[in-house]
């Protein structure tokens, strides 16, 4: 395992297809769930520079929150509530341009301008969402819920 990430490209794409095959290293030879979420968090977040990076587990009927990299989080968000839990409930991708004009939105942080979250399934249940929020306006887009998507299937 590498203590270090190696990225390049100019665009957003380049940049994803460098980290996920460091991201696949890191994952090979490490059991520990909350180790592997913790290293992926903090590569996302300084590949891409975005506000919050985290990961949320089920437990029973709500998303508990497990390792990130940002400001203070939500704690617990029950199933359905918020882009989290619907994303959860709706097991897709979720992507949202503008977080105050999404119904239910879960303000952890004013500052959080788009999101996106993308459950991570297996067997047809969701155990697990990564989120990702930006201080930016429409930050997300087909590019991220692509890769984003193989990145989650790598875990």
């Amino acid at each position: 395992m590498s203590e270090s990430l190696h990225i390049s490209g100019n665009n957003k794409e380049e940049r994803y297809n460098c980290l996920l095959p460091q991201i696949q290293g890191l994952l090979e030879g490490e059991t520990d769930l909350i180790a592997n979420l913790a290293n992926i968090a903090a590569a996302l977040k300084e590949t891409f520079g975005f506000f919050w990076v985290g990961f949320y587990l089920v437990k029973g009927e709500e998303l508990v929150l497990a390792p990130f990299q940002g400001p203070l989080a939500c704690t617990r968000i029950k199933y359905g509530r918020g882009v989290c839990g619907t994303a959860w409930q709706q097991k897709s991708t979720l992507i949202v341009p503008d977080v105050e004009k999404f119904p239910g939105h879960i303000a952890c942080s004013s500052l959080s301008r788009s999101e996106i979250v993308v459950p991570m399934i297996k067997n047809d249940t969701v155990w697990g969402v990564l989120d990702i929020d930006s201080k930016d306006l429409s930050s997300f887009d087909p590019i991220d819920r692509n890769y984003l998507e193989k990145l989650v299937d790598l875990i």
